[in-house]
């Protein structure tokens, strides 16, 4: 069964909108982009911990993701 986290970081990724403005706060303010996905997981039913989205993160294999934490590395 898939985690929250999965089902989360499919969620984003299909709505290029957020997923934009949630790179784009990473860049800023890396903390509150987590901060945010915690956020946006408890309104849509699929709550995380920003320890369970940072442990997710690391188990993706895929250049974007890997671009975008590279970039937001200070906060997650």
């Amino acid at each position: 069964m898939a985690s929250n986290a999965e089902k989360l970081y499919q969620h984003i990724q299909k709505d290029s909108a957020n997923s934009q403005a949630l790179f784009r706060q990473a860049l800023q303010d890396p903390q509150g982009a987590l901060n945010a996905i915690c956020e946006l997981g408890d309104c849509i039913g699929l709550p995380v911990t920003p320890d369970e989205v940072k442990n997710y993160l690391a188990t993706i294999d895929d250049f974007e993701t890997k671009q975008w934490l590279m970039k937001a590395r200070g906060g997650l």
